[in-house]
């Protein structure tokens, strides 16, 4: 049987272009904020993996706001990672004194403190954590925006979409004050394991072409 291998964000932004929020783009960029920080580039409907296969590690792009990583690769980690990942959502929210932070896995810990600030997005201290994070997000989108000049930026992975509207909202107005571009900016459709719905589209696009396939 063939086998092939696929970045994870890369196959969460296959489903999202063929079943969710980026059908019908060509340009596009998906931020993922999971156990890692990363994104997925399509650029004129294919997309971009880069000359080593690392295009889209975000994670690992200096940002101001936090300390210079060096050596990255061995840190598996870099600003952008430091300042917006998802373990940095429970430490603000201590930081900013928000009662009973979550125990646990950071992911799951970032995840609940997001839906519930975004149920009461007037409240202190949850308004402010909302605000400062959406910040952080916004500020290393900028940097892609203004190299990729994409359509559409999608935020997907558990991390984000649990803020749902009112973070997107608030990313995206922090966004216009700082990139000079203005990408529509949208939340996933493909909420239930995207990644495997983008192996498995890939696996019947391949399949398809395959069978479909006059030449052979």
């Amino acid at each position: 049987m063939p086998f092939e291998y696929e970045n994870d964000v890369n196959l969460a932004a296959v489903a999202e272009r063929r079943l969710g929020a980026a059908r019908d783009h060509d340009d596009f960029v998906l931020l993922w904020s999971q156990e890692g920080l990363g994104a997925a580039l399509v650029l004129g409907g294919r997309l971009h993996r880069g000359f080593t296969g690392g295009a889209g590690e975000v994670g690992f792009l200096p940002v101001p706001g936090t300390p210079l990583v060096r050596q990255v690769t061995k840190a598996n980690s870099g600003g952008y990672q430091e300042l917006a990942g998802a373990q940095a959502v429970p430490r603000l929210a201590r930081e900013l004194g928000v009662r009973h932070v979550p125990q646990g896995p950071y992911t799951e810990a970032a995840a609940a403190l997001l839906e519930r600030a975004a149920a009461r997005p007037d409240e202190e201290p949850h308004r402010t954590l909302l605000h400062t994070y959406a910040t952080r997000l916004a500020t290393g989108l900028a940097s892609l925006v203004a190299v990729l000049d994409p359509a559409l930026v999608v935020l997907s992975g558990t991390a984000l979409t649990a803020g749902g509207a009112v973070l997107r909202d608030l990313v995206r107005d922090e966004l216009e004050e700082l990139a000079a571009s203005r990408p529509r900016l949208v939340l996933g459709d493909v909420r239930e394991h995207p990644v495997l719905r983008g192996a498995l589209e890939s696996a019947l696009a391949s399949t398809r072409d395959e069978v479909f396939d006059t030449s052979r």
